[in-house]
């Protein structure tokens, strides 16, 4: 029996055939060893048929067709055209050998060409694939390679779903330089408490926040030139207008030491670099917020964003987070007290990063633990929703939340919560009745936009009818007293007209009567005269006689 083989590569479809194997062997061991050797395989493995693909998005439809176990219409036809026919009643007399065991079984299916997919044909595959550039003519070196890395890329970016806004990196560095601003300030903020305080002591007793401290420094400067008229500055500044006039009262009788122009300077700029800290520090918490927002919408609605921010920065990934189990979750950031009660085989810890929230600080200290199991389940639950989800919704974290509220209810007063299956099927509810909103309004602005388009082309439409209309308005007004004036001219005309044809009616007939008076007279000459020359003749002849 015949053996062909199906080679899907970067570049296009080829159609191999295998004759003579008994040179190499039926063992895959020999193939193995036979296939580096290019002389004795390029005998037995040649080139039936190379059908390339027409562009990158080709190759990428048939590489996921493929990677799906599904034939597609022109590999259907460049197997029909380069095989042999099958005919129904007999059997066929070759056999074709696929890497994918799936697509195989579908071509078998559709088209009754039998398929294999076995250790000898695998390895037969293997040699194709190094030796590929040989058998295909008109390549040159580097295309293959080329071919194979843009059909990877696009490949791996298609399966991934890249999406910009998600990437959990942002959230771990954010976290980290929360910590690190927090440190920073509170250190700052210390070392201004200490430098001013040899100038102004009683300032510390005062005002407590170190950022309204640093604010207040920076406002007094020189403590013997403050008076009543800087107190509405410094209840701005503080908040509360006793607090404003107990400094000015402790101004006046201060312990402190008096202090250069160029010291004051020195802190009042060290002051501001606290107050800027400080700000970036609340800047720089928002935009925390906002990205957790975006990357994890249900854990943070469910533990909050700076709890959620550490889980994940701690796990590496939001998806090492979605993978691992509630129980490791429970005690992540607690690795070293764990491996000591282990090593000692004491009591292993309760909770780790989860102890920040606030749920297990409002628990007792009796049910502390089980609240900590409890939420670090839910957290887990949350955290794959994050993950695999396609649309970010805080629909599930709402929820989530309220079962641990009930479960905080139920530790305490003995309220029975409801059941995790009524509440993640209302949940799933919400978030239906959502996307068919948002489906409808997506349908709707794009009706409502080309309403407005309409509305707006008939309105320039009628504002160039009106102008068309005022136009023709104007020439028609126009031409109206055009065509009155050419009325009255040619009525007048006309008038003008009937009253000579008249005259000449008149005088006419008068003419008429006198040529014909004339007419008549000549006539009556006409007579006479010839009566006289007859007369004339007649005397001649009697004359003769």
């Amino acid at each position: 029996m015949a053996l062909h083989l199906l080679y899907e590569s970067a570049s296009g479809y080829a159609l191999f055939q295998a004759h003579g194997i008994d040179e190499i062997g039926q063992n895959t061991e020999a193939v193995r060893s036979s296939v580096s050797d290019l002389n004795r395989f390029g005998k037995v493995v040649k080139l039936m048929a190379f059908n390339p693909f027409e562009s990158a998005l080709d190759a990428l439809n048939q590489c996921n067709s493929v990677s799906e176990g599904i034939m597609t219409d022109e590999l259907r036809n460049f197997l029909e055209l380069n095989l042999p026919k099958v005919k129904d009643a007999k059997k066929a007399k070759f056999s074709l050998g696929i890497a994918e065991p799936k697509i195989g079984s579908h071509i078998s299916e559709v088209t009754k060409i039998p398929c294999q997919s076995n250790e000898f044909v695998l390895e037969l595959l293997r040699g194709v694939r190094l030796h590929f550039d040989t058998f295909v003519k008109n390549l040159k070196p580097g295309d293959i390679e080329k071919a194979q890395l843009g059909l990877g890329h696009s490949y791996s970016r298609a399966k991934v779903k890249f999406n910009v806004n998600r990437v959990d990196n942002m959230v771990i560095q954010a976290i980290f330089l929360l910590d690190t601003l927090d440190k920073d300030i509170n250190s700052f903020s210390m070392r201004v408490r200490e430098w001013y305080s040899w100038h102004f002591p009683e300032l510390v007793k005062i005002v407590n926040d170190n950022y309204l401290y640093a604010k207040a420094a920076k406002y007094i400067e020189d403590r013997s030139m403050l008076a009543e008229d800087k107190i509405p500055g410094l209840t701005d500044i503080i908040g509360d207008e006793d607090k404003a006039k107990e400094i000015v009262e402790a101004a006046k009788a201060s312990m402190g030491q008096e202090l250069s122009p160029i010291d004051l300077i020195n802190v009042q700029q060290f002051a501001q670099r606290v107050m800027d800290l400080s700000e970036y520090r609340k800047k720089l918490y928002d935009y925390l917020v906002t990205k957790m927002n975006d990357i994890a919408p249900n854990l943070a609605a469910l533990i909050g964003e700076v709890v959620g921010a550490r889980l994940i920065s701690h796990a590496g990934s939001l998806t090492n987070l979605a993978k691992c189990p509630s129980s490791t979750l429970q005690i992540l950031g607690a690795e070293k007290a764990l491996f000591r009660a282990l090593k000692t085989k004491g009591n292993t810890p309760k909770y780790g990063l989860i102890f920040h929230s606030s749920f297990i600080g409002r628990a007792s200290t009796r049910n502390k633990g089980r609240m900590a199991r409890y939420l670090a389940n839910k957290c887990s639950i949350a955290s794959r929703i994050d993950c695999f989800s396609e649309r970010g919704s805080t629909v599930f974290g709402e929820k989530l939340r309220e079962q641990v509220e009930e479960r905080l209810d139920f530790y305490d007063k003995g309220v029975a919560p409801r059941k995790n299956l009524d509440v993640m099927k209302s949940a799933i509810e919400i978030t239906q009745n959502k996307d068919t909103e948002m489906e409808t309004e997506e349908l709707i602005e794009p009706s409502t936009k080309k309403i407005k388009k309409k509305k707006s082309k008939s309105a320039g439409a009628e504002d160039v009818d009106a102008m068309a209309i005022e136009a023709a308005n104007g020439k028609t007004e126009e031409s109206k007293s055009e065509k009155k004036k050419k009325d009255k001219k040619r009525k007048s005309d006309e008038e003008q007209s009937k009253a000579e044809d008249k005259l000449n009616g008149f005088n006419g007939v008068e003419t008429m009567e006198e040529e014909a008076i004339k007419k008549k007279k000549s006539k009556d000459q006409g007579v006479e005269e010839l009566q006289a020359t007859g007369d004339v003749k007649k005397k001649k002849k009697k004359s003769k006689e």
